[in-house]
């Protein structure tokens, strides 16, 4: 079965950019992973831990045979091939991969909470995930994201789009 997943990715040291489309890279290199979508990226204000540089924010939309705990799995060897270290909780870091929705699952064990438990407080989720589908519903209220997300804008800036054919440019705008 084919499932449809979200990741956010972050990032806020050394070349950010760099960090998130390496961890994009190795996602596409997973055999059981396609990237489907990309959102652009968006420089965004620290959160919970505000003495650190800002973070560049981005979204992917995936499809996967994996189960939820295999792509967590995925994800958390991603960070660690990039160097991310778990010091301060919301510190800075290499590169952060959380994955926002599984299908339309909620799901609550010990290691991964679906649909992100964050996810509707924090604009730099909400943005990019909505630029991604303007249609998505948040499992657990039935909100539609789209709804939560202009009302999240502080501290939220586009500063790469995607192309299309590979490549992020600067924002013009």
């Amino acid at each position: 079965m084919i499932n449809i997943a979200f990741i956010s990715l972050g990032s806020n040291i050394g070349n950010r950019l760099e960090y998130l489309q390496q961890a994009v890279r190795l996602l596409q290199q997973i055999e059981q992973v396609k990237v489907v979508n990309m959102s652009s990226v968006y420089e965004t204000d620290p959160v919970g831990y505000e003495d650190q540089a800002a973070f560049l924010n981005m979204v992917v939309e995936i499809e996967t045979i994996l189960t939820p705990h295999e792509l967590l799995k995925k994800c958390n060897e991603i960070e660690a091939e990039l160097g991310r270290k778990r010091d301060i909780r919301w510190g800075p870091r290499t590169v952060d991969l959380d994955i926002l929705l599984y299908n339309e699952e909620n799901m609550k064990t010990q290691d991964l909470i679906i649909p992100h438990p964050r996810m509707m407080e924090r604009g730099f989720v909400l943005i990019p995930l909505v630029e991604l589908q303007a249609s998505l519903v948040d499992p657990e209220s039935k909100q539609l994201l789209a709804d939560v997300a202009h009302v999240q804008k502080e501290g939220v800036h586009l500063w790469k789009t995607f192309d299309g054919v590979g490549a992020f440019v600067h924002f013009a705008g």
